[in-house]
């Protein structure tokens, strides 16, 4: 990438490394044989629990709209990833659960990402990649606080 005539916004820079990272999770994927899992996908596999969660739920924490949440359990459902049961809690309702072949994609998406980690931090240095997730984690963190306050008003 050339040298900006102007510095890049924010938003840019996160959204190019986003797709960077997404490419090598995706090609480890790929290679382990979920070529059928998109990143659109990772809202679902990254706040599953054990104990499932409601489509609403995974929907909050993902910070999307319900109907893409909707949809990203829809297609792993029919690829076999998640199974929906009834919630006990409450007869409307229905929890997501990841079934065997999707439990068995963390670790490949996990191993994926440690390897994108030290290959940036080979790049920069271990202490840069250390300083940016801090402060990406500060900024999370103050805009939720944000959020929650803007709610109790």
């Amino acid at each position: 990438m050339p040298p900006p005539t102007h510095p890049a916004s924010l938003g840019l820079l996160l959204r190019l490394l986003h797709q960077r990272w997404t490419q090598a999770v995706e090609a480890a994927l790929e290679q382990a044989g979920f070529g059928d899992v998109r990143p659109s996908h990772a809202n679902v596999f990254t706040f599953m629990r054990p104990e499932g969660v409601q489509v609403s739920e995974l929907t909050r924490l993902a910070h999307v709209r319900k109907q893409t949440m909707a949809q990203a359990v829809e297609e792993l459902e029919r690829g076999g990833y998640v199974e929906r049961r009834p919630d006990p809690a409450d007869r409307r309702a229905r929890l997501v659960f990841l079934t065997r072949k999707g439990r068995s994609v963390q670790p490949v998406a996990v191993a994926a990402g440690q390897r994108v980690d030290e290959s940036w931090s080979a790049l920069t240095s271990p202490a840069q990649i250390d300083d940016l997730r801090r402060a990406l984690h500060r900024l999370l963190s103050q805009l939720d606080e944000r959020s929650a306050d803007d709610a109790a008003e």
